[in-house]
């Protein structure tokens, strides 16, 4: 089959690999009919090279057709269609039970003493072939989907597979008061959620983006939309009677404007031997903390900051005695998809698409594209927001596969 493959900072390619195949009676098989680009797949593009090798398939959110099955899968049946959770996790040990699937006992990656198993993302979360191809093999299938209709189109099922429910949790960790005013930074796919989200809770819904086209796609949706610029905190907290936002979503990351000391670090991380490279990013401070102190200077004094941009630090400063006085709430973590599918299911089905699922698609490719495509969304170029790939099928611009 063909696949999407690291090979290098800054450098994938699509390359013939094995089809997978059945490794265990749990698991699945599916034909992909539509994967995306995360924001998080970037991380891997530009700064975590130490935990990756060469060859490993990238890409967490896919969704397609069940063409086989192991001998102890009970609740699939070839010729399902189904989006699978970017993390894998069994259902039924004490941390999946509480809705915590993120942090699965059964797949948790104890070598690095990490959380739940991941789908194309570095020795961290697995090693676990992902989906940026044109079959992936499904681990613990009978969990690890979700069964969709034929009807709609792929886009309005995809984004449950990630970056819709991580938006979810992050509001959901914001806290927000009924009628209250929530602050998004950034506005990549993810935030586009979660100030949606928020809109469609009722929340005064405020957001900071340097990018003019992500700003617009934003404000189509109620959101009021603030270029980042020196004084954006201040005119953040002038628009909330000076006392700043009820909850802040930071759907940035370790990879945020500022911070060109740390940049420059990532930079050169990059260039060192693994193994060196892996120990400083287990204990320095390796992420570009901007966008989470602009988070803590504009939450308001009992508010909530909710993280859902993936840091990667052990080392980072963060200011204490502010939170601390400021009395503030710090949520986090990866999202634990299973948890939120029910809740989200009915929004993405209904026929006025009150989340804008299918306004956020820029960029509709075949798996070929996928390198050159790395590269725009990366550098935001040719107002990249989101990219679907589909392998082996035809474009359908705007549509499924």
């Amino acid at each position: 089959m063909k696949a999407l493959t690291w090979q290098g900072k800054r450098n994938v390619s699509v390359e013939t690999v094995p089809d997978p195949v059945i490794q265990h009676p749990t698991d699945a098989i599916i034909r992909v009919t539509s994967t995306a680009i995360c924001g998080s797949d970037l991380h891997l593009y530009e700064v975590f090279g130490p935990f990756l090798d060469a060859g490993d398939i990238l890409g967490h959110e896919p969704m397609g057709v069940v063409v086989e099955v192991g001998s102890a899968v009970t609740s699939l049946a070839v010729g399902d269609r189904v989006v699978v959770p970017f993390n894998i996790s069994c259902g039924q040990c004490f941390m999946c039970r509480r809705g915590l699937q993120s942090q699965c006992e059964t797949t948790q990656v104890t070598e690095y003493g990490s959380g739940a198993s991941l789908f194309g993302y570095t020795k961290l979360y697995g090693q676990v072939p992902g989906g940026q191809a044109e079959y992936l093999r499904i681990p613990l299938a009978d969990y690890n989907h979700v069964r969709v209709g034929d009807e709609l189109p792929d886009d309005r099922y995809l984004f449950l597979s990630d970056i819709l429910p991580t938006a979810w949790q992050g509001v959901e960790y914001a806290e927000v008061p009924q009628g209250g005013t929530m602050v998004v930074m950034g506005l990549g796919p993810v935030g586009q959620f979660a100030a949606r989200i928020g809109v469609q809770r009722g929340y005064r819904v405020l957001a900071v983006e340097p990018e003019a086209d992500r700003r617009a796609m934003a404000e189509r949706h109620g959101v009021l939309a603030y270029d980042l610029t020196d004084d954006v905190v201040e005119q953040l907290r002038d628009l909330t009677e000076g006392r700043g936002a009820d909850g802040v979503v930071d759907a940035v990351g370790l990879e945020a404007h500022g911070n060109p000391g740390v940049k420059f670090a990532q930079n050169a991380i990059g260039l060192l031997p693994d193994g060196i490279a892996q120990k400083l990013m287990d204990t320095a401070g390796m992420d570009r903390l901007a966008s989470v102190y602009a988070s803590i200077d504009v939450v308001r004094r009992g508010g909530t900051v909710s993280l859902s941009g993936v840091y990667a630090g052990d080392a980072d400063v963060l200011p204490m005695k502010t939170m601390f006085d400021k009395q503030l709430s710090l949520r986090m973590g990866q999202c634990n998809v299973k948890n939120w599918v029910e809740d989200i299911l009915p929004l993405v089905e209904d026929p006025a698409d009150p989340l804008g699922v299918m306004d956020l698609v820029t960029h509709h490719a075949p798996l070929e594209d996928a390198p050159a495509l790395y590269e725009t969304f990366q550098k935001k170029e040719d107002g990249c927001i989101k990219v679907v790939l589909r392998p082996g099928a035809p474009v359908v611009a705007g549509g499924g596969a």
